[in-house]
């Protein structure tokens, strides 16, 4: 008797990198339509302000229950100008798509927002006192990257590049594109109170939780692949 062994791997869906970016995009999209009054008290009430979530006077792990702690969540999907919007969504759809594949989508999402959540503490605890809010994705991201560098320490990525009249694709190594990243962040991060407080420490504990997470999660992603 001959039994039929399908070889050819079921596609799967992955919905969290698309659903991450409608959500940012819908949340950017509302706070543009706001009056600037109305808009400044979303991001203080919402953004992630490091004085109105631990006192410096007071024992740190009581702080750490507290329900405020809540903003680090939703800091995550506020971007108050298009420019800051877009370099975070284009990273994440860069290195957030081939690490989603590996990952699978849930992985993907845990990743993506408890990675943000340690970031934002992180720049949150850098910055006791300061009443700026810190918002974006940008230690989300940060943590997607670091996963992908991880997982793929030797890849290259396809870039459709405009070349005179012509458009070209080209293969340039991730680590390129991680540099330019990199500038990236250290613009909005200096850029100014627009851009939120000054994170450079959110965006290095994501990238070094993303790289803790590729490690744990090195078994899973092996067996997803194979199967």
């Amino acid at each position: 008797m001959f039994v039929h062994v399908e070889t050819r791997r079921r596609s799967r869906w992955h919905w969290a990198t698309l659903l991450i970016v409608t959500v940012c995009v819908v949340c950017f999209v509302g706070l543009t339509l706001m009056p600037a009054p109305q808009r400044i008290a979303l991001l203080l009430e919402w953004g992630t302000i490091p004085a109105n979530i631990f006192d410096p006077h007071q024992a740190l792990l009581p702080q750490l229950a507290d329900p405020a702690l809540l903003r680090l969540f939703t800091a995550l999907f506020i971007h108050v100008t298009w420019l800051h919007l877009m370099s975070n969504l284009l990273f994440l759809a860069i290195f957030g798509l081939p690490g989603e594949r590996a990952l699978g989508s849930l992985r993907f999402l845990l990743l993506f927002v408890v990675g943000g959540i340690v970031a934002n503490l992180i720049g949150a605890l850098s910055l006791v006192g300061v009443h700026l809010p810190i918002i974006g994705c940008s230690g989300a991201v940060s943590a997607v990257v670091g996963t992908y560098v991880a997982l793929f320490p030797r890849a290259k990525l396809g870039l459709v590049l405009p070349l005179g009249l012509y458009l070209e694709f080209v293969r340039v190594p991730a680590f390129l594109l991680i540099g330019i990243w990199v500038l990236l962040q250290l613009l909005f991060s200096y850029a100014g109170p627009s851009y939120g407080a000054y994170v450079w420490w959110a965006h290095i504990g994501g990238f070094m939780f993303g790289l803790v997470f590729a490690m744990v999660s090195r078994d899973a992603v092996a067996r997803r692949l194979r199967y």
